[in-house]
Parts: C-alpha cells; sequence; structure tokens
C-alpha cells in the first residue's frame, strides 16, 4: 500500500505541473490562477512527505526500492539529498528540540528567523546549482512567468507549510508536560483539517511516539 500512495503522489504532482505549465496562464486577475499555485503547493508538500516516509523506511518493505522512491521524492521536490535529510531526521527523532536537534532553533523562537535557519541548514550551493540549470533547461519549452508560478513559488511555499506545521507549531517553546517524551505538541483530532493542513503531519506527538507509522495511518493512532 506505501509503495501505491507513493506513486500516487508523485503521479499527482508531475501530472499537475505539466498540466499548470502547458494549459494555465498567467493571469494574476485569474482566480484559478493562484488555485493551481495553491493545489501544486499541497502536492509539493505531498512529494516531501513521501520522502519522509521513505526516511522512516515504511513506504516499501524492500530497502532499496524504498530508498529509491524516497531519493526520488526529495530530488523532484528541489534536488534534497535524501542521504543528508535522513541522517538529520534521524538526530531530530532521537533529539527532538534540543541543541543536537537540527530541526531547532535553540536560540530563537521567532518563526521568520527560525524557517530561514530550518532553509540554510538544508540548503546548499549544489542543489541551487541543480535548480538554476533545470530552470534553464525548462526556459526553452517555457516562460520565466509559468516555471516561477507553477515550479518555483509552489515549492517555497511547501517549505513553508511543512515548516509550520511539521516543526514550528509542534515543537516551538514553551515546553509542556503534555509534549513530553517528544517535546512535542499534536493538532487537535480533526482528520479532516488534519489532511489538508498537512498530510496528517500535525499529528506529530504521535508520529515521534510511533515513528514507523505512514503518513495515511496517522489518523488511526491519533486518541
Amino acid at each position: 500500500m506505501g509503495i501505491f500512495v507513493a506513486i500516487i503522489i508523485i503521479l499527482l504532482w508531475a501530472g499537475h505541473l505539466v498540466y499548470a505549465l502547458l494549459f494555465v496562464d498567467f493571469n494574476l486577475l485569474n482566480p484559478f490562477y493562484y488555485f493551481h499555485i495553491l493545489l501544486q503547493t499541497y502536492l509539493y508538500t505531498g512529494l516531501f512527505i513521501t520522502g519522509h516516509d521513505a526516511m522512516h523506511g515504511v513506504v516499501a518493505k524492500n530497502r532499496a526500492l524504498n530508498n529509491f522512491i524516497g531519493h526520488l521524492a526529495t530530488t523532484l521536490f528541489a534536488f534534497l539529498s535524501f542521504k543528508v535529510l535522513s541522517k538529520k531526521h534521524y538526530l531530530h527523532h532521537r533529539f527532538p528540540a534540543t541543541e543536537q536537534d537540527p530541526d531547532f532553533s535553540p536560540k530563537s523562537n521567532n518563526f521568520i528567523i527560525w524557517w530561514l535557519i530550518f532553509l540554510k541548514n538544508y540548503t546548499t550551493w549544489w542543489q541551487i546549482l541543480l535548480m538554476a540549470v533545470t530552470f534553464n533547461v525548462l526556459l526553452i519549452w517555457f516562460s520565466e512567468p509559468q516555471l516561477l508560478s507553477f515550479w518555483v513559488v509552489p515549492a517555497v511555499l511547501a517549505t513553508l507549510q511543512l515548516f509550520f506545521f511539521g516543526t514550528y507549531l509542534p515543537h516551538r517553546r514553551p515546553f509542556s508536560a503534555k509534549m513530553n517524551p517528544h517535546n512535542s505538541r499534536t493538532q487537535k483530532r480533526n482528520h479532516l483539517w488534519a489532511m489538508l493542513s498537512c498530510y496528517f503531519f500535525g499529528y506529530h506527538w504521535e508520529h515521534h511516539e510511533s515513528p514507523t507509522t505512514p503518513w495515511w495511518k496517522l489518523y488511526q493512532i491519533k486518541k
């Protein structure tokens, strides 16, 4: 089932991206233009969540296939290194919301500052170079406004969505006893909102408690 869900997410991301680039006009006065940006953002988020599940080895029982899907998803997202992400995510789970956690900002609880630190920790010059080369190659077939609208902007917005619901809200200070032992909060039980907001990733305490539960089953362990 994990493989099927991953393939569906990747195909929806790719299919809608191609559709938007080919058939959605750059028109700031058209509400459907913004709808397609938001939809592509949501699919970008799903792409990363797929890679995240692969980091926990729950996309496929076969390790090679699981890692291949993880590499594919994170590469398509923004040329992210699945290997580097896996190592840092392991530290996040081992030392959640501490100085050893690469996702945590011990010096600032400010959303913007923390997000910028978060981006800095996961952005490399190789990634920027590959994105730039790909962007210029794609300019052969698509216009710059189209690429910015449906390829670049949704990826950036998806990082905001992932950071806000998957890092900032769960792990921000002040801490409380309810957050133990994972230093994590969780969304209130509302499966529709949890799915729409970030693929159940807001059920974050549950994810830390059971990291081998795939995203599409997290609602089942929500109390």
